[in-house]
């Protein structure tokens, strides 16, 4: 076991490195067959989509689950019926040769909990829902008052922890960001430390009734809410003296591209930071495609880093007193502005586009420029990249106006017209050339030898920081750190590059690397490359690492849940939809919820919510409010658009 005492007393104290892959040791919790922390293996669970009443599609489909990678199968249990009913489900696994590990969710109603905790072999509860009501309503406490609440919390939840205890059933306590209790809202408000003590009231109940088989994850939409809860409960946990195992997981990440990126900028920090035992991708996709996804993220760090394990405590680096970097706040590091790279610029995009046919202005439709030959001219897109890269090749047809170019430094010397150009260089180069771009360089330097002395006297440049390295954002983030230190404030360009790499591992790789260190604050640009993939895919997963880590939003962005038990109509097919009709709405945040335990809550960033109300019908949000309940369905989406509208959102597509 790690010296938790000795981390206590570090600054920041959450992970054993922040410069090197090391994963933080857990406790081991017994979870059926299939133990979970320690030094076993990194968990890849998740969740059933069927009715639980339904025990022979359930069964089916934990079976699919199993055969795509699933160690443990959650089933959702909203009454009691529905917790008795997985004995059913779980005798025909196991007549069937399954002995998956099968979790009930359990939101609202203790007396399922109990029930299931008889039969599974975890439970999952919710610390804001299982004791506590959630009305929206701004509560004033006394210590005492305060005090009775807990009170009456540990009379509540402590016959399950018994019941856990007497049939060696393990638990999750599950804190989501968008269902925190009234009473912790009212107290600490909408943050992660809110969210943190929300599990902490349930660990220390655990405690103090002798039970540890417990595991706890700090889900939410908000990709650096997540990452700062996690990091903070962590911090919390060693300072009272407990490891437990950490269950991860963004919570409505949404479908495709979008959500894999999402999921990876939330699950893949984290990872990194060698925390997580358990992993669940939660996409609005059937469960047996999101365990792959789990897996990728995973067999990056535990097969493609082949770090030992460690009882190392922090490294050195780890100087956040003196760095101005926070690991549980957001904060853009600061940085002068260069033309339009750094200060409060929103972080840029870069494209390679060597190797193009540069005789073709159609080659720009994929990065965001439309290019009409009928009227020669060229329609941006709001996912326009902002800089394109060239090396020493020179197009033969006019540029947009807005569209940066940059070449390498001998080539931009010999370039009759330098206007929109700008230079390349090496450190070395740069140092000795003696001509510049009297307003924006770039000098591009491998993160493993940046030596802070040699940059601080440089002016109108940015970096160019890339790395060799496997364990990148670790390598990145010292080089960022050792920036911090020094107080330079040169605008920074985060280039990755990748090769024969899959779309999907693109998106999940890139989304780690560059996603994490954007959730840190820490990046005034993206550039990525990957000679096999299309420059369309390139650009689009450029935006959606910096959308899905909150640093620019250039499109519509859906919260959606993944389906489970409990959705009231077809999650895929409704996300779709809404998004043909809105996809548009750059910056609108639109909440999809199947059912009402994931509605107000889960969607808490949302401008706007659709959320499953009953049979054929739907309520529609605006933020938390209510703005009209018990709409039909297929009048439902109609109904959305023109609340939108009426708040002056609305904007027609361009066709």
């Amino acid at each position: 076991m790690q010296n938790i005492e000795k981390m206590a007393g570090l600054p920041g104290g959450y992970c054993n490195s922040l410069t090197q892959y090391s994963r933080f040791l857990t406790r081991e919790v017994n979870i059926g067959n299939v133990p979970m922390g320690g030094h076993n293996p990194i968990r890849i669970q998740s969740m059933t989509t069927t009715d639980t009443m339904d025990t022979m599609a359930t069964v089916e489909q934990t079976i699919r689950m199993v055969h795509s990678g699933c160690e443990y199968v959650r089933i959702t249990a909203p009454s009691v019926k529905e917790a008795e009913n997985l004995a059913n489900i779980k005798k025909e696994l196991r007549m069937r040769g399954y002995d998956v590990p099968l979790v009930a969710d359990i939101h609202f109603t203790p007396n399922a909990a109990e029930a299931a905790a008889r039969i599974v072999e975890k439970v999952r509860v919710n610390p804001g829902n299982y004791a506590d009501k959630k009305k929206f309503e701004n509560l004033v406490y006394t210590e005492s008052t305060y005090q009775a609440e807990l009170e009456r919390i540990y009379k509540k939840f402590s016959p399950l922890v018994k019941i856990c205890k007497e049939y060696g059933t393990a638990m999750r306590i599950g804190t989501n960001h968008g269902s925190l209790s009234d009473r912790i809202m009212s107290h600490y408000g909408d943050t992660p430390e809110g969210m943190v003590e929300s599990a902490m009231e349930f660990i220390r109940i655990c405690e103090d009734l002798k039970f540890y088989n417990l595991v706890i994850s700090m889900k939410a939409s908000n990709t650096q809410v997540m990452v700062q809860a996690y990091r903070l409960l962590v911090q919390t946990m060693v300072k009272e003296g407990m490891n437990y195992p950490l269950h991860l997981g963004v919570t409505e990440a949404g479908d495709g591209e979008d959500g894999r990126i999402k999921s990876a900028v939330g699950i893949g920090t984290l990872l990194a930071d060698g925390l997580g035992d358990t992993v669940r991708v939660s996409l609005t996709e059937d469960p047996e495609f999101e365990a792959p996804v789990a897996k990728a993220l995973v067999n990056r760090f535990e097969v493609g880093l082949q770090q030992a394990q460690t009882d190392n405590i922090l490294s050195s680096n780890f100087r956040l007193q003196t760095s101005g970097y926070n690991p549980y706040h957001y904060q853009r590091r600061k940085t002068e502005e260069v033309v339009n790279f750094g200060g409060h610029q929103v972080p840029r995009v870069v494209i390679d586009l060597t190797g193009q046919n540069l005789k073709d202005p159609a080659i720009l439709n994929g990065v965001g420029f439309s290019y009409s030959a009928l009227l020669d001219k060229y329609n941006l897109s709001d996912q326009a990249c902002d800089m394109v890269y060239l090396g020493d090749q020179l197009p033969s047809f006019s540029f947009p106006g807005g569209l940066k170019q940059l070449y390498n430094y001998q080539t931009w010397l010999n370039l009759s017209n330098k206007e929109n150009t700008h230079p390349l260089l090496t450190l070395k180069e740069f140092k000795g050339a003696k001509q510049k771009d009297s307003k924006l360089n770039f000098v591009q330097v491998l993160a493993e030898e940046l030596v802070v002395d040699e940059i601080k006297t440089l002016t109108n440049t940015v970096l160019i920081l890339y790395t060799e390295q496997q364990n990148a954002l670790q390598t990145l983030r010292k080089a960022f750190i050792d920036l911090c230190n020094a107080e330079i404030k040169i605008p920074v360009i985060i280039r990755r590059d990748f090769e024969q790499i899959s779309d999907e591992n693109l998106q999940l790789y890139s989304a780690t690397d560059i996603g994490g260190l954007q959730v840190d604050g820490f990046g005034d640009g993206v550039w990525l490359n990957s000679k096999d993939t299309p420059l369309s895919v390139i650009n689009s997963v450029s935006f959606g690492i910096l959308q899905a880590s909150r640093t620019r939003i250039s499109k519509t962005e859906y919260i959606s849940c993944p389906s489970c038990g409990r959705t009231l109509f077809d999650l895929q097919e409704t996300t779709q939809a809404i998004r043909s009709r809105t996809s548009h709405l750059k910056g609108v945040k639109i909440g999809i919820m199947g059912c009402i335990v994931n509605g107000p809550g889960e969607m808490a960033d949302a401008d706007y919510g659709y959320v499953g109300a009953g049979p054929d019908r739907i309520t529609l949000y605006r933020g938390q409010e209510v703005v009209k309940k018990n709409v039909k369905t297929a009048e439902a989406i109609n109904e959305l658009i023109e609340i939108i509208r009426t708040d002056g959102n609305w904007v027609e597509k361009e066709d």
